[in-house]
């Protein structure tokens, strides 16, 4: 099976504009090499399948070192049986400095990982740490061999496989194989801009097939706002309540959050990561919110719910990105601090806006009248409707100042691009402060 791979020379054919570039160091078993990627200029560096030295090491810093001068996205290929153990603690070094590089270089320039076949230990810590971790659905991730967990009894199917890590949250885009990897590499570098100084690409579009409809299912929602085929969702193994996705809203590449019935910790992890992500390379944040709220629960709770919630409440306050609010639909209490903290709040007619739930609201705000009702429960609900309607639609919350503009559905994507090219030359800045401790 491993033979039916596609070698460095493939992969890295297949990643660059017309299989075009230049190798900067060919010698030994990782080759660096420059070109440019769906036009954007950008350093790869790609492994053969075998163990790697010091030497095949320190090409992968001396790239990086290259991408902090010039400013250009580096891409890493993962195949590697591991490191020469002949070199002993001299490798060790090598992967210290390495993971050091790809921290510090973090934010500043596009880093994407891509695993083609073999990536574990040290380097599975390495792809990890990039932005974007792409997957082919033949490589193999892994901290501990599965067959050294199995012989302790630790047994699980699909150990170090594609699913499992995309599952872990680790993973953002699974692929058929390396070559269908390295093309959606070579999308998302197109799609982001070179550097966090630069501004994003504006590409040519074509208007969506979907149109938008009230509590539809997430990836239709996306497709009726987002320009046609441009769209690449990532972490769909991960968090999968919520959906996250890169494209392009009339040409100008975008960040999409869709947010599903509940918000469960690890759908509030997902975003975060992903609002991050678009915050440090100035990528435009578009939110849609429609949900029940944050997942309800003990058991939720002392798992990390809460701390997951401020976390999320923390990114998008923290985000000096342009961030575009699309109130949809339900946004009660909670989850409408975490996540409508926005620039702009566009509320859609037909949403519901409120601190509480619009029948708890009654239930108190009416308790005698409902009270004296013969049926409790037909009561509160008509209350409720009659409520929601009244105090908690798109204009009220307009009125009340939490939200800026009050629309229809059918106007949605046309008042979105309104709103990124109002705000296209915002200048964010943050208070003086070494780094912010959201709780990660």
């Amino acid at each position: 099976m491993t033979s039916k791979k596609p070698g460095k020379e493939q992969i890295l054919a297949s990643f660059f504009d017309d299989g075009v570039y230049s190798a900067l160091f060919s010698q030994g078993s990782v080759t660096a090499a420059y070109g440019t990627a769906n036009g954007q200029p950008v350093y790869a560096v790609a492994q053969s399948g075998a163990a790697v030295t010091v030497k095949d090491l320190e090409k992968n810093e001396k790239v990086l070192e290259l991408a902090a001068q010039t400013g250009d996205p580096v891409v890493t290929f993962y195949d590697s049986t591991g490191a020469v153990l002949e070199n002993g603690m001299d490798v060790l070094a090598a992967y210290a400095r390495l993971n050091e590089k790809i921290a510090r270089l973090s934010g500043v320039v596009p880093q994407l990982a891509v695993v083609t076949g073999v990536c574990a230990g040290s380097a599975a810590l390495c792809a990890a740490g990039a932005d974007l971790c792409i997957m082919a659905q033949d490589g193999e991730l892994f901290f501990t061999p599965p067959f050294t967990s199995a012989a302790a009894g630790d047994v699980c199917a699909n150990a170090g496989s594609g699913e499992l890590a995309a599952k872990a949250g680790v993973v953002s885009c699974l692929a058929k194989d390396g070559l269908e990897a390295a093309a959606m590499a070579a999308h998302l570098v197109g799609l982001l801009p070179s550097n966090n100084l630069a501004s994003p690409s504006v590409f040519e579009f074509e208007a969506p097939v979907e149109t938008y409809v009230k509590g539809g299912q997430a990836e239709k929602t996306a497709q009726a706002i987002l320009d046609k085929d441009s769209m690449i969702q990532l972490y769909t193994g991960f968090g999968k309540k919520a959906f996250t996705a890169l494209g392009t809203l009339h040409g100008n590449a975008v960040g999409l959050v869709v947010t599903g019935e509940h918000v469960c910790r690890n759908c509030a992890s997902k975003i975060s990561r992903f609002v991050r992500f678009c915050d440090a390379y100035s990528v435009p944040v578009v939110t849609v919110i429609d949900t029940q709220g944050f997942k309800a629960g003990t058991t939720e709770d002392v798992s990390g719910g809460i701390r997951e919630a401020a976390r999320l409440m923390a990114t998008y306050a923290d985000a000096t990105t342009v961030r575009v609010a699309v109130l949809a639909g339900k946004a009660v209490g909670p989850v409408y601090m975490a996540l409508a903290e926005a620039d702009f709040r566009l509320a859609v007619e037909g949403c519901v806006i409120s601190p509480v739930e619009p029948k708890v609201a009654v239930s108190v705000l009416e308790k005698e009248s409902l009270e004296s009702a013969p049926n409790l429960q037909a009561a509160i609900d008509a209350a409720a409707r009659t409520y929601a309607q009244e105090k908690c639609s798109a204009q009220a919350a307009v009125d009340n100042g939490l939200a800026d503009l009050a629309c229809d559905g059918s106007v949605l994507r046309d008042t979105l691009a309104f709103a990124l090219d109002m705000l296209a030359t915002k200048r964010g800045s943050r208070l003086p402060k070494k780094h912010g401790n959201m709780p990660l």
